[in-house]
Formats: C-alpha cells, structure tokens, sequence
C-alpha cells in the first residue's frame, strides 16, 4: 500500500499536489490511497491514520504552512514503524535540502515537480529496491503527457471544498521574493483536455474554482478562451466563483472585453501589487508599472470583480513610513480586499542576496519572516503584524463596510488604521480568538471616546453593517432585529457575499 498524507491548513482546502501524484501512479494507483488531513491534527493520531493501512511508503508534501507539523508526523513514523519507506517533497524541500531537518529524517527527498519522479520511486521500492540516492532531482515533466488529477475530487470534495485547477506551470518575472524567480519558463496543460476535465467537474456540480497558475493572463488567447468557456456555461451552471493570480499591469483590450461581460461578483483576481515604491520593485526585480496598474485595477472594480490585492512588508530599503504610503495609493483604489504580508524568505528565494546591504535578519522558523531591517525596527514590525491581523478581522473580512471608512478617516487611511490597530492591541492584548461582537463594541468604543465621533452616527453605521449580514447589534449597544433579505447562494464564500450587498 502506498499513502500519500496531505496535511492542509484547512479542511476547506484540498491538495492538488497529492492528486497529481496519485492520478500519475499508473499500475500502482489501486494500491494507493489519498489521505487529506489538516495542520491541527495532533500528529500522533495522524500516524496512527496513516498505520491504520499498513502502508509499504508513504508520501508528504511539505509546505512553509505545514512543515513543522509535517516534521514532526515523519518522525513520530519513523520512531514506530521504521520499515516504512518514507518519501518527501514539495517546494519547502525542493531548495537548501541539507539544512532542513526532515530531509535526514525521510528515506528519499524529491526536489521539484514530483509528479513522475513519485511513480519512479515508488515502483521501486514496492519492488523491494532501495535506490541508493537519498535526494532525487525530478525534471519537469512533459505536461502533455501527465495524467490530470480532477477526477479524483469526490463529491464531499465539490460540494464542500475549494476545487484547486492549474492550466499552467511556470513563471517568467523574477520577483525575488518568490521562489517562481528560480522557473525555467512557462508551460501550458493541453487546453482541449484541461477544458474538458472543468466540464466534467461543472456537470458534477463544482462551483468555486481555484486557478493556482502564478500568471494566468500571461497568454492573452488562452486566458480569454478559458474565461469564456466558463462564461458560455454560466446560465446552465449558476452561481460560479472564478479565482485568478493575475500579473497586475497586465490587462489588453481582449481581456478586459471577456471580462466586463461576467457578472459581478463572478469573478476574483488576486492581484500581488506587493509595492508601490517603484525604486523598491526594482531592487527586487519586479517590472511593473504603476500608471497600468492604477487603471486596471480601476477597471477591475467599475465591473464588479472581487480583488484581493497583496502588499509586502519589510521588503529590503520600504520604510514604514513607504510602506504607509503605498498602502494609502493601494486603498484610494477601492479593492475587495488589502492582504497585508510580511516579507518571508523562502528557502532558495534570491531575496536572500539583500541581506547583509539592507540589515535583513529572518526568523529561523518556519514561516521565515522578516524580523527586522535597516529600514523597519522589530517593534515596528511587531506592530505591522498586528495592523494586518486587525485589518483582516475588520475589513477584508467585510464584516465592517459602513464603519470602515470613518476608522479610516483622514489624510492617511494607513495611519487612521495604525492608531486603531494600537489601541486594540492595548486593550485586548491579542489577534485572535476574537468574538465579532466583542469586536463590534471596541470600534463603537474607539470612534466615540478615543476620535470624538457622534454615537448616533457611528451606531447607526455598525447597525447597518449587522443589517447586512442579517445580524442582531450586540446587547451591549443596543437590539437590533437582522434584515431578511435573501442570501446569495452559498457556493461563495462568507466576505464575497458581504461584498455583493448595497
């Protein structure tokens, strides 16, 4: 029996990297078994799953999210069943292999796309072969010739989790931030079978799609025919939720035309924006340009597309005041969503050659954060961390539409943010565990004794926001009977239908 373990972070995701590998086992897929658990399993009772199908090798995909806990169920398995030929892979072990500890752990370490490299070691060693190279270099496969993995999402998987797709590999920028700086090119799946494996997978109801490729509108033709393969179906299909890595300032007239005629709310871009500092995107080797990406971005938003758009933190010479800035041009924009990150660098990452010009010093732990910089202070990072989680809870999560702009008011929408997310931290001393409610009042509680404003307006606004996610007002300010009116169907998730509400 071969077991591939996928430890997701949430049960929410499914692994499209474990998929691959099963769907390429050719004859030794009847003997393989997918089993998806998430990072929040103790790992005891995870090897205890594993164990359970006496399991001749078993396959784990390492990831920044889960190593730890990864390292942690290899060794448990090493320790009571060392006969268990134990194989890893994935990006976290694909560069700077020596220095992480579960590659001495692990029989075999496969470094990049595993996809045949798996099968190949795994006929070997069911056959009762030890191959003598504990770390196997699997050249990328020829995509062609791969066996897709979307038949093996079952219907628990379609009807309860994000269907994760790829029609591409590959990046051409250099973003050195990212371990796609390290791609050799761009490869496309064939777009006949790709496209006739999404329509298996829209006739057994699927509905929310993930496109995992880093830059889908790279190749303009095919982008626009797979959006309109999807728009084509849309009134057989319902409610569809689309999810997209965009390249930001990348958006001709082709596109823009299949795009504007999706409904809205149909479509979501994630747009990595990353910096608005033009000097720090090019010491990081990002092209981009800024004037493209403030129309895009405007256009995206005049029809209806949800954007999630990412900032960076700590990048190498952005101060905190630069960061501030960018945040404020990024938010006058108006998207869905600002997801706030801190700068991680990830094994084999090029952003590792800024280190000694720039003062760069990095957790050791994973997820490898900057801890601080020349340019940032630890205490200023400290309070970015915050910022970003309190910014999650309160505005990307949509909760808050009416309220957010008088917390943000002022000059700085960044700085209005960053004395709020202060203050919250002094009076809760956390990020998490957050009751929405207990939330709600600390906002009343900030804009009426800390900023001066008038309690009539600013309750009226939070009762607005509680009338759009059909709530009742906490006791504490006051009752307040939920509207009734209908939800959107439930194939979006909870912030994209607060989204699409007036």
């Amino acid at each position: 029996m071969i077991t591939l373990v996928a430890l997701n972070a949430r049960y929410i995701h499914a692994s499209l990297g474990m998929r691959y590998l099963l769907a390429n086992l050719g004859a030794l897929r009847p003997r393989a078994r997918l089993l998806e658990l998430t990072i929040h399993e103790r790992p005891s009772d995870v090897v205890e799953r594993i164990l359970a199908d006496a399991p001749e090798v078993v396959a784990l995909g390492c990831y920044i999210w889960n190593v730890e806990q990864t390292l942690a169920v290899a060794r448990t398995l090493a320790a009571v069943a060392p006969d268990v030929q134990i194989v890893v892979g994935g990006p976290e072990v694909s560069h700077e292999t020596e220095r992480q500890p579960i590659a001495s752990v692990a029989d075999y370490v496969i470094r990049g796309e595993g996809d045949v490299a798996f099968a190949e070691l795994a006929a070997a060693l069911v056959a009762g072969e030890r191959p003598s190279a504990h770390i196997i270099d699997a050249a990328p496969p020829d995509l062609a010739t791969l066996a897709l993995p979307y038949d093996l999402y079952d219907d628990d998987d379609i009807a309860h989790r994000v269907i994760y797709v790829e029609a591409s590999r590959g990046c051409p920028f250099r973003c050195e931030f990212c371990l796609s700086a390290l791609d050799k090119g761009v490869r496309a799946f064939d777009e006949t079978a790709f496209l006739a494996a999404m329509q298996r997978l829209l006739d057994r109801g699927a509905r929310h799609f993930k496109f995992v490729d880093r830059t889908f509108n790279l190749a303009i033709d095919s982008a626009v025919r797979i959006l309109r393969f999807f728009r084509e179906r849309l009134a057989s299909a319902g409610d569809v939720l689309l999810h997209f890595e965009l390249v930001p300032d990348r958006l001709p007239q082709p596109l823009r035309d299949e795009i504007a005629q999706f409904p809205a709310g149909s479509l979501q871009f994630e747009v990595g924006v990353q910096s608005m500092d033009d000097e720090v995107n090019r010491r990081i080797s990002r092209r981009q340009s800024r004037e493209r990406l403030v129309d895009n971005i405007s256009f995206l938003r005049e029809r209806g597309v949800y954007l999630h758009t990412d900032l960076i933190a700590g990048l190498p010479g952005e101060s905190l005041a630069s960061f501030g800035r960018g945040f404020d041009q990024l938010f006058a924009l108006g998207p869905a969503e600002i997801q706030v990150g801190v700068l991680k660098r990830l094994n084999g990452a090029p952003i590792a050659r800024h280190d000694e010009a720039f003062g760069m010093i990095y957790s050791s732990a994973p997820p490898y954060e900057v801890l601080a910089t020349a340019d940032v202070s630890f205490a200023e990072l400290q309070q970015i961390k915050r910022f970003a989680r309190y910014w999650d809870l309160v505005a990307n999560s949509g909760n808050f539409r009416s309220l957010l702009p008088l917390l943000c008011a002022g000059d700085s929408p960044f700085e209005a943010f960053f004395e709020l997310s202060r203050w919250l931290h002094t009076q809760i001393g956390q990020t998490h565990s957050i009751a929405l409610d207990r939330l709600a009042v600390l906002l009343v509680r900030f804009l009426e004794a800390q900023r001066g404003e008038d309690s009539t307006h600013v309750r009226a606004l939070l009762a607005d926001d509680y009338q759009r996610s059909n709530r009742s007002l906490p006791r504490q300010l006051g009752s307040h009977d939920g509207s009734e009116r209908a939800r959107r169907r439930a194939t979006k998730p909870a912030r994209q239908r607060r989204w699409l509400r007036d």
